[in-house]
């Protein structure tokens, strides 16, 4: 089968939505998964009792079990507790939870990283332990792990074709809709390919500029 440049154009309009949904949903979710990890390291960090604990099995939890599982649980799941969900918002939910759990790690191990010498010169100033996180250790955490939080939102943007599994009209979505109607898999599956590789490069070109910027008091 050759390729067809003319039936491709036809269906740009419709893979441009899909391409837009899917920057929309993951853009949302690595916001979202940074909060909750910025917060989730927090609490593990300064040893809160009980929310500690709790934030390190949802990590394990998330980190051991198949993100497809995660989202059908929270697409089928969640309705029989009460809380229903638009197709959108259970996709971003299960992509946050999925995310923020690596994102967790991401900021704890940049915690840790952190030199013993600035805690301590910290604490000689009278800063508190959550004073000390919020105006030195967590700036610096997120400097040291820039490179494993973008590895985590770069996952999340391929991931996010999981959602077409639930019935989200996103990217893959929308492509998969193509194959099944048309048989065009080669033109489809070649414009998936050029889509997420131009997202994914735009989202790395944006972190390593503002790894630049971030790095700029440290160089000489």
């Amino acid at each position: 089968m050759e390729f067809d440049l003319g039936y491709l154009l036809q269906q740009l309009p419709a893979l441009r939505a899909g391409l837009l949904l899917t920057v929309e949903a993951s853009g949302i979710a690595i916001l979202l998964s940074l909060a909750l990890g910025l917060l989730g390291a927090s609490l593990r960090v300064l040893r809160v009792p009980v929310l500690s604990q709790a934030v390190a099995f949802y990590v394990e939890f998330i980190r051991n079990t198949p993100l497809l599982v995660q989202l059908f649980f929270v697409f089928f799941g969640l309705p029989v507790i009460g809380v229903t969900l638009s197709l959108f918002w259970s996709g971003v939910l299960a992509l946050v939870l999925w995310a923020g759990a690596f994102q967790v790690e991401n900021i704890r191990g940049g915690l840790l990283a952190v030199s013993p010498g600035l805690r301590e010169a910290a604490r000689a100033l009278g800063l508190g332990r959550a004073q000390y996180l919020l105006l030195v250790g967590l700036p610096l955490a997120v400097r040291i792990g820039l490179p494993a939080m973008l590895n985590t939102g770069v996952s999340l943007i391929k991931n996010s074709a999981y959602l077409s599994a639930i019935g989200v009209q996103e990217f893959s979505g929308v492509a998969f809709d193509r194959i099944a109607s048309d048989f065009r898999a080669f033109e489809m599956l070649a414009v998936l390919l050029v889509g997420y590789l131009a997202v994914v490069l735009s989202l790395s070109a944006g972190v390593r500029l503002l790894e630049h910027r971030l790095q700029a008091p440290f160089r000489r």
